[in-house]
């Protein structure tokens, strides 16, 4: 077998798990959703059908204070049926799925908020309450109560949230615990509550029922919790009877990047193993673990006795059988963007995967084989217009891509090379792969016109032509030393001294591009940048971060006032903010440009004139739709010709509206 460690059962004394592969909880969106359990249910199922060993929910509340917000998934008698949808479903395919129980404290998104003590989040609008002696008391018997449920409910267990900094981490640790009672002080009463959870659980469901605690071993936070109080609370929730312990990694008040693409894949699996030995049950290692190589790697060296994988699978529904049948290079890999998963749920939309629209949509995007097979034309190889060919493909229509570059990727491939972005390349390789498996002919350096078109015998043409840089109509704007971002993308010399005009995701990326000396970003550096002291020698294991410099004087400068890069991603455009301020990247909104020449950059600021004396001013000031031969053909092949992707609308660069779009039309022609 290719991965003999990721692929050895486990065996947990009252059942066997058939491989080392756990599916980690997201909260999907679709618990709230009219319908939602039957599409959880479809999307499960997927998943076990591909391979993996054991699932564990999105997290349900065991009460109303634990609510992430109003009327969000709360376990209690009256959807219990609705959950055995879902167990049923699983069960059905051969597989096994633990329900999250998890308690937002103060976390909560709305007035009911509950915690250890009223000390309100810095990413949270409530200030909580704090819980009476009482309170917590009627709060361990709904922790306990919701096991119960979703064990009548069939669940095969369930995992009791204790990391991230919600309400049981909050007692955990002194940041958010200041009580002088006997659920405070000493790291035994503030150990009580979630010993007394797991401890009551475990007598109330019997010997034969998964529990899964998820324990934070690394807080990120100030005042967290020491190594020594971690190891004391894992080996107290061993002995309560817990059957497997799960890694939390950061609190999400934490300003460390914990699953984003810049983190190195497994970049936080050496705090599982230093656990390892302290205690007799399986641990969980989790965060960007997205290939079956780096899973494997983990397993065989002793990291961990199980892996976590939780956004890989909303990437690839297959992953895990796709890797047990030696066809690894067939995995749509997550690149841990969070643009269509975590943003969504952020912005209470249901989640769903930048780079594959079907998951958690498996009952509405459905590919069955198509009627009549027709002959198609793709012209352009982005993102829209290779899912659209390979969706087209599998269907088994023919289908020709045509690209005017020697490689297909379009702005994607431009945003692989971006330091933290290398993750893109693996999109760009499994489709890649996906044309090859389904016959589709890759036509490189070739750009058909429209009379080419006409002249052949198409039965649709998909114009996927996507976009091009904005001009900007600036005095000096022909100077020699303003450059296009494709022209940096593309290897063009950059100075020493550099002017960004536009602040939005492409004038982020080139800042990031040009701030990163070439050999600085290695997986060993992250820690250093970020201030994760592995050392653990603070609480929380924080230590001072330490960037390398940027090797460059930038300028990221925008016209309008407010936040910079306030259109980036909802979970992630603190990183780059941040990143960039580490960089000294010199960040300035409310800019008036008024010219370019030889000193350089001449502008406006707070109505004084200034002159940046750059060597280079590089022009990320948006881009226009690529659009004219679908214009040029639209009226000779009415309902023949579509337009998708960024020809059809610019604005910001949107990988996920592009592929879905591609996903959509494949599916419907």
């Amino acid at each position: 077998m290719t991965y003999p460690y990721l692929f050895e059962p486990l065996d947990l004394g009252f059942v066997t798990l058939p491989n080392r592969v756990l599916m980690g909880s997201m909260h999907i969106g679709l618990e709230e959703e009219k319908g939602g359990f039957e599409r959880l249910a479809a999307f499960y199922a997927a998943r076990v059908k591909g391979g993996v060993g054991l699932i564990v929910t999105g997290g349900i509340a065991p009460n109303r204070a634990g609510w992430v917000s109003p009327f969000s998934a709360r376990m209690k008698s009256s959807v219990v049926s609705k959950h055995k949808k879902i167990t049923d479903a699983v069960h059905a395919a051969g597989g096994r799925i633990c329900m999250q129980i998890l308690h937002t404290g103060r976390y909560a998104y709305h007035p009911l908020a509950v915690a250890p003590s009223a000390k309100k989040s810095p990413i949270s609008p409530f200030k909580p309450k704090k819980l009476s002696q009482n309170g917590i008391k009627r709060t361990i018997k709904d922790f306990v109560h919701a096991a119960a449920l979703a064990q009548k409910a069939g669940y095969d267990g369930v995992e009791v949230m204790g990391s991230e900094g919600y309400l049981i981490n909050e007692f955990v640790v002194p940041k958010t615990n200041d009580r002088t009672d006997e659920w405070g002080g000493s790291a035994e009463n503030r150990f009580r509550f979630p010993i007394e959870i797991v401890r009551r659980t475990r007598e109330k469901v019997g010997a034969n029922f998964i529990i899964i605690y998820r324990l934070s071993m690394l807080d990120l936070v100030e005042n967290g919790s020491t190594w020594e109080e971690v190891v004391l609370l894992a080996k107290a929730i061993e002995k309560a009877g817990a059957t497997i312990i799960n890694t939390g990694i950061g609190w999400h008040e934490s300003r460390v990047p914990t699953i984003a693409t810049l983190v190195p894949r497994g970049g936080f699996s050496w705090v599982t193993a230093r656990l390892k030995g302290a205690v007799n049950i399986p641990l969980v290692t989790t965060n960007r673990i997205n290939t079956p190589e780096v899973a494997e790697k983990i397993l065989m060296t002793g990291h961990a006795d199980v892996v976590s994988m939780a956004r890989p699978f909303l990437a690839d529904a297959d992953f895990c059988r796709k890797a047990m049948e030696n066809r690894a290079d067939e995995i749509n890999t997550c690149i841990a963007c969070n643009q269509a998963c975590l943003d969504h749920v952020f912005k209470r939309k249901p989640a769903t995967c930048l780079v594959n629209p079907k998951a958690a949509n498996e009952t509405i995007l459905v590919s069955r084989p198509s009627s009549l097979a027709q002959k198609m034309a793709v012209i352009g190889a982005g993102m829209a217009g290779l899912s659209f060919a390979v969706t087209a493909a599998e269907r088994g229509h023919e289908v020709h891509v045509y690209e005017k570059a020697d490689a297909i990727g379009g702005q994607f491939r431009m945003a692989a090379k971006v330091p933290g972005k290398e993750e893109f390349r693996e999109t760009l390789r499994y489709f890649s792969k996906q044309m090859e498996l389904w016959g589709v002919h890759l036509h490189l350096n070739s750009a058909p016109g429209a009379d080419d078109l006409l002249s052949q015998k198409w039965d649709h043409v998909i114009v996927a032509t996507g976009v091009k840089p904005r001009e900007l109509q600036l005095e000096g704007i022909g100077h020699p030393k303003v450059l296009s971002y494709p022209q940096v993308f593309g290897g063009a010399g950059v100075g020493k001294s550099v002017a960004i005009i536009g602040a939005g995701g492409i004038g982020f990326d080139v800042a990031t591009f040009l701030a990163e000396a070439d050999e600085e970003h290695r997986p060993d550096n992250f820690e250093k940048t970020w201030g994760i002291d592995k050392s653990y020698a603070e609480r929380g294991a924080l230590t001072k971060p330490n960037p390398i410099p940027s090797p460059r004087n930038i300028y990221l400068l925008q016209r309008s006032k407010g936040k910079m890069g306030k259109k980036l991603g909802k979970t992630t455009g603190w990183i780059h903010r941040r990143l960039l301020k580490f960089k000294g990247v010199q960040m300035i909104s409310s800019v008036v440009y008024e010219r370019i020449d030889d000193e350089g950059l001449h502008l406006l600021l707070k109505g004084k004139k200034e002159v940046l004396p750059v060597d280079n001013v590089v022009i990320c000031a948006g881009q226009v739709s690529e659009n004219a031969l679908f214009e040029s053909l639209k009226a000779t092949m009415d309902g023949r010709v579509h337009l998708i992707g960024g020809a059809k609308l610019a604005g910001e660069l949107d990988a996920q509206r592009a592929i879905r779009e591609g996903v959509e039309l494949g599916l419907k022609i």
